[in-house]
């Protein structure tokens, strides 16, 4: 699964839109057979307002695709763990300071 263009759901009176968001990540790596996780796929965006959420995916019968809107600590948590990060740590989370370990 490749991340949607235009998907839209609205969660608390706040529009969530894949085709104005910025994709951050996602867990959609090529294995050398598929971009699938066991028929499931998770993608994290940054919307224009600062916001963020997270976008699932389902291939399974009886499942439904879902947003789930995130903090920015929760957007970081999922960003650290996700495999392909389309864009640098610092354009994802403007002001957001990394600290040495």
């Amino acid at each position: 699964m490749h991340a949607p263009t235009n998907y839209t759901q609205i969660v608390a009176r706040k529009r969530y839109s894949t085709a104005t968001a910025t994709l951050l990540a996602g867990d959609d790596y090529w294995d050398g057979n598929n971009f699938e996780r066991q028929g499931r796929n998770r993608f994290l965006y940054r919307t224009p307002n600062g916001g963020y959420f997270v976008l699932f995916l389902t291939q399974w019968q009886g499942e439904s695709d879902s947003l789930t809107p995130v903090s920015e600590g929760e957007a970081v948590e999922e960003y650290e763990g996700m495999r392909e990060q389309r864009v640098e740590y610092a354009e994802a989370f403007p002001g957001v300071v990394i600290e040495e370990a």
